[in-house]
């Protein structure tokens, strides 16, 4: 099935072309009936029959309507309409050619069938009920016939299908060329977005051995605010004032997590304390901060094309942006050789920059830090990368999924410095689970471990008088 949003879109780029006699024929209303005596008999001759179609008949007659729907459509008349307008007439001359065959469906069944040549035509086809949802964080596309969402932290089959894996291809080719990019036996893996910034993995064979595998991390249209983590239980009060004054007081801090835990949303809500008069460079692989500041700049890195050229990664965007004046830098994710310049930025002027890292502990995500320098290439010792590190972080906030679902952070960690030949931390807050709940529901509260942190003064040089209440044990 070919996209009538990208010939539509051809033509409003190289201009319409005047609407031929056959197609304004085939777009103008149904005349009223002027039908014979003998004409109207054999008509009743001929009735509709309302029938039970299989899947496979289902498929085969949306893909005839499509069929048809794309020769009735003027496309030089649709690419000077709006979109809405464009979606009313497709749903009027798809209604209008259901009517014309032999097949009838009940009110609802009608609306459904014509909802989904619509989404085919100009949306993402089977998946844009699933992009519609706000319930739905996740969208996993295992093949042809298996599509999983998930839901509360929680995965769920679903009855969504896609006609054979071919229509599936063809899907996942509309998604990643919506931001310039390819998929095929040459490049058979692709990293890329949709048009509202959810975030789209696509592998194909022969990498994905059975079938073509789609994952989507949809982009919530409503950021979560530091309210919505508290009523969820994502981090306690205290908690929460806290790091509002380590972000106000510029220290840097650094988020750690598995895949899922909420490193992103957490890096959201606490770049919201940022003030609106600093410069602000953000560098993603996927842009999907929703930062609220006025003066941000949103860097994307870039892959290779097709002759394998032209590839700009987050280690050239972070040098290119100590060259842009930032007040801070975010770095959406740490993962290569841009490791040591993010720790040398935080060292030399950048004071309250962010990042996020793979990481399953504080610990382990210096470690991570540590490798990563190393794989860069830099021929430094252990103690001057551990000296970079101890000098250059603050703060460590730590996510986790719990069984249950939820996101909760596990860990507020202060890094203190280095003594020896190791770099020294001492937990602030912790989340201390208490067991399940009858519903599965992971039981616990985050408690504070009686430790005065040493950024005290920072926080006190800055305005931020915290009460020592904050960081004492309650019973």
């Amino acid at each position: 099935m070919s996209s009538l949003r990208d010939r539509i879109n051809k033509l409003r780029s190289t201009g319409a072309s005047e609407p031929t006699p056959a197609a304004r024929e085939a777009q103008a209303p149904a005349p009223p009936e002027t039908v014979r005596p003998e004409e109207k008999e054999a008509q009743h001759v001929v009735k509709k029959q309302k029938i039970s179609l299989g899947r496979e008949q289902y498929q085969e007659l949306k893909r005839s309507i499509h069929g048809k729907l794309l020769d009735a459509l003027d496309l030089s008349i649709l690419s000077e309409m709006k979109e809405e307008e464009v979606k009313e007439q497709i749903r009027t001359v798809a209604t209008r050619l259901l009517e014309q065959g032999s097949v009838t469906f009940n009110r609802r069944e009608r609306e459904n069938f014509v909802q989904e040549i619509v989404d085919e035509v100009l949306g993402f086809g089977p998946l844009e009920p699933l992009l519609q949802d706000p319930s739905i964080s996740d969208i996993l596309v295992n093949g042809d016939k298996q599509v999983y969402v998930e839901k509360e932290g929680r995965l769920f089959v679903t009855d969504v299908e896609f006609k054979d894996n071919p229509h599936l291809r063809h899907v996942m080719d509309r998604i990643v060329s919506t931001v310039g990019r390819h998929i095929d036996e040459s490049s058979p893996m692709c990293d890329a977005r949709l048009p509202d910034g959810s975030r789209v993995n696509a592998i194909i064979p022969p990498l994905a051995v059975d079938y073509p595998v789609l994952s989507i991390r949809k982009f919530r249209k409503d950021a979560l605010s530091v309210e919505d983590l508290l009523n969820r239980g994502t981090m306690g009060a205290d908690v929460a004032e806290v790091a509002k004054a380590c972000v106000r007081a510029r220290l840097n801090v650094l988020i750690s997590g598995g895949t899922g835990a909420g490193k992103t949303t957490m890096l959201n809500i606490m770049s919201a304390y940022i003030s609106h008069r600093e410069r602000i460079v953000t560098i993603e692989d996927s842009a999907e901060l929703q930062l609220q500041q006025p003066h941000v700049v949103r860097l994307e890195t870039r892959p290779p094309n097709i002759e394998g050229r032209g590839e700009v990664t987050q280690y050239e965007l972070l040098i290119n942006s100590l060259r842009m004046r930032p007040d801070r830098i975010i770095l959406g994710e740490v993962r290569g050789r841009e490791a040591l310049d993010m720790l040398q930025a935080m060292n030399t002027g950048h004071d309250g920059s962010m990042c996020t890292v793979h990481a399953n502990s504080p610990r382990d995500a210096l470690a991570r830090l540590e490798t990563m320098v190393a794989m860069g290439g830099h021929d430094l010792p252990q103690s001057a990368v551990r000296q970079q590190i101890s000098s250059a972080l603050d703060v460590i906030l730590q996510m986790q999924r719990l069984p249950d679902g939820t996101r909760k952070m596990t860990y507020f960690t202060e890094v203190l410095g280095m003594e020896g030949e190791i770099v020294t931390m001492q937990d602030i807050f912790r989340f201390e689970r208490k067991g399940v709940g009858k519903d599965g529901e992971s039981l616990g509260n985050h408690v504070a471990t009686g430790v005065q942190p040493r950024f005290l003064d920072r926080l006190r040089a800055a305005g931020m008088n915290l009460s020592p209440a904050f960081f004492m044990p309650r019973k």
